[in-house]
């Protein structure tokens, strides 16, 4: 496995590939992000992963300074996945001067959500990932759902833009006790980390509840699960019901996802229940 640093070194790497398989990341890895190696070596050869701390999809508040900078490590495990590539650049290589052009998704899908609480989160996600196309310019880019609107985001910008790219979407990994993988569950105490599983369980929870009432108390239904982890130190920003293909607001006839983002003493946590 080689670890490339620079844009040109990347380019003389990749040059006449045109099966490259793509995996972005920020590093401070976990079997999430392998699993998504894995997804992205079934569709072609060489794979690339990324890793890259994006100052622009974060808040001033934000934890980019603290955000886990591990490559060593990182290395050690795409290489035991079979990365072939880790694109690892500097904040200089990347953004060689300040961005001043970038990507604003609609504001229909962007703003709500994780947009609401997280202001040009998406947009500091669709700029970087753009970038990220063009130095790699993969034929297969892989991303997980547990970042259900990242994704939903990133796959309307591949369609609206007419990239040449197919995007591959990982099922979210968990743990044992159903806690969705993520880098920033090291954040977590002890005793913050035996109390997280409940984020999937009031999620499944509500799911069922849905099926078995229907969509008329949608709004009950939601609040019932904010009340349940507030009862349990938790601090939810959103638990939302939503249609899958566009997060609007859900209809009888829509497949339908529920989408949760909450903190659990200073750990901010997401998750997402298809059903």
């Amino acid at each position: 496995m080689r670890v490339i640093h620079t844009l040109a070194e990347l380019r003389a790497a990749l040059a006449g590939s045109r099966q490259t398989a793509f995996v972005p990341t920020m590093g401070n890895l976990h079997e999430g992000h392998l699993s998504l190696v894995a997804l992205a070596r079934a569709h072609g050869g060489p794979v690339v992963a990324s890793i890259f701390v994006n100052r622009l999809q974060f808040l001033p508040h934000e934890d980019f300074d603290t955000y886990p900078r591990t490559l060593e490590r990182d290395c050690e495990l795409l290489s035991g996945a079979g990365c072939d590539i880790v694109f690892a650049p500097s904040e200089p290589e990347l953004y060689p001067e300040p961005q001043g052009y970038k990507v604003q998704p609609p504001a229909a899908l962007a703003d709500i959500l994780e947009g609401h609480f997280r202001p040009g989160f998406f947009t500091g996600v669709s700029t970087v990932v753009l970038k990220l196309f063009n130095c790699v310019q993969p034929a297969f880019a892989a991303f997980g759902k547990k970042d259900y609107q990242q994704l939903m985001v990133i796959r309307r910008m591949v369609r609206q833009l007419a990239l040449p790219i197919e995007i591959l979407a990982c099922e979210t990994s968990r743990a044992d006790d159903g806690l969705a993988l993520s880098s920033r569950n090291g954040y977590l105490s002890a005793a913050e980390r035996a109390e997280a599983p409940r984020l999937a369980q009031v999620l499944r929870r509500t799911a069922q509840a849905v099926a078995i009432e229907g969509l008329a108390r949608i709004a009950a239904l939601e609040a019932a699960a904010a009340d349940e982890l507030r009862a349990h130190g938790w601090a939810p920003d959103y638990i939302a019901i939503r249609r899958r293909d566009d997060l609007g607001a859900a209809q009888p006839s829509d497949a339908l996802v529920v989408l949760a983002a909450a903190r659990l003493g200073s750990t901010r946590l997401i998750d997402n229940l298809e059903f």
